[in-house]
C-alpha cells in the first residue's frame, strides 16, 4: 500500500493520510456525549458491535468544537489497541501518488505542526500529510497538562 493515500478536507484544511492508518471511513449516526470528557471527545458512537470514541479534531486543532450538526462523517481508526472515529469535513478521494510524499516547505500554521509530518502534492494543490496516532497522543498530552 505505498503511497496510497485518503484525501480529505479535516478541521477546514486539505489532508493526507496513509491508508494504511485507515480502517473505514463512515457517516456518523447517533453520538452519545460523555460528560467530564475533553472538548475534542465528542463522545462514544457504535459500529459493528463496537463502541467507538469519537474524537473532533478540529477541537484539538482550533480549540472549538465541531457544530452537531456538521458531525457527519469519521475515519475509523485503531490506534493502540482502541476503536476511534475521528471527525471530518468531507473525502475527496483514495489513490496513488507515485511522488509519494515531499519534505514540510515554507511556514506551516503551528497548530498543525504536531500533526503534519509532510505534503503530498494531489490534484494541483499541497495536502499536508498528517498521523492519525498525534492527533490521539496529542490530545491526551494536552488533556494531561
Amino acid at each position: 500500500m505505498d503511497n496510497l493515500y485518503l484525501f480529505a478536507i479535516l478541521a477546514g484544511t486539505r489532508v493526507a493520510v496513509e491508508a494504511s492508518e485507515v480502517e473505514a471511513v463512515v457517516k456518523l449516526t447517533d453520538i452519545s456525549p460523555v460528560p467530564g470528557m475533553g472538548a475534542h471527545v465528542a463522545g462514544l458512537s457504535a459500529l459493528r458491535s463496537r463502541v467507538l470514541t469519537i474524537v473532533d479534531v478540529a477541537a484539538i486543532v482550533h480549540g472549538l468544537p465541531t457544530p452537531s450538526d456538521r458531525r457527519g462523517l469519521a475515519i475509523i481508526a485503531d490506534i493502540s489497541g482502541h476503536s476511534y472515529g475521528l471527525m471530518l469535513d468531507s473525502v475527496l478521494d483514495i489513490c496513488r501518488v507515485p511522488e509519494g510524499a515531499a519534505p514540510l516547505r515554507g511556514q506551516l500554521d503551528r497548530s498543525w505542526s504536531p500533526y503534519a509530518s509532510a505534503v503530498v502534492e494531489y490534484d494541483g494543490h499541497p495536502w499536508l500529510l498528517v498521523s492519525l496516532p498525534a492527533f490521539i497522543d496529542g490530545a491526551s498530552a494536552a488533556q494531561a497538562a
